[in-house]
């Protein structure tokens, strides 16, 4: 499918729009999905055909002190990947300090197993029974 003839001025005119705040076909917003539906044309139409048109639309974005919407999203999406990592860290921090407590733990438990083991198999004293109080003789 050939690209309609007044496609480039389409897109000019509907980058114009967006940037003033007056879009007619779009949401307005900062993002070549807004720009093509606002020039109604294809969005391969910015990204293969014109993307001289999609860097200059930027640029203006850019210049203006703005930054595009997919760049805010992804900027946000950077705050929370940072905060999990560190939230990450700090729990593989406490972790590791979980593991050293239970190395210390199975050690102790280790040698008093150990010692327990060496108790059962050294030969025992015999038992003396010592004489108790007699027992009632149980009702029959």
């Amino acid at each position: 499918m050939s690209p309609a003839p007044d496609e480039r001025d389409r897109i000019e005119a509907a980058m114009d729009r967006i940037l003033s705040g007056t879009p007619e076909h779009s949401t307005g917003a900062l993002t070549i999905v807004a720009l093509a539906q606002e020039a109604q044309v294809p969005r391969n139409a910015l990204t293969q055909r014109h993307p001289d048109l999609r860097n200059g639309f930027y640029d203006k974005i850019r210049e203006r002190g703005q930054m595009p919407d997919a760049e805010k999203r992804l900027r946000k999406q950077i705050v929370k990947l940072k905060e999990l990592r560190a939230a990450d860290a700090e729990e593989l921090a406490e972790l590791r300090e979980d593991v050293a407590g239970l190395v210390r733990t199975v050690n102790q438990l280790t040698l008093e197993n150990q010692q327990l083991r060496t108790e059962l198999t050294a030969p025992r004293a015999r038992l003396r029974v010592l004489p108790g109080q007699p027992q009632p003789p149980s009702p029959r």
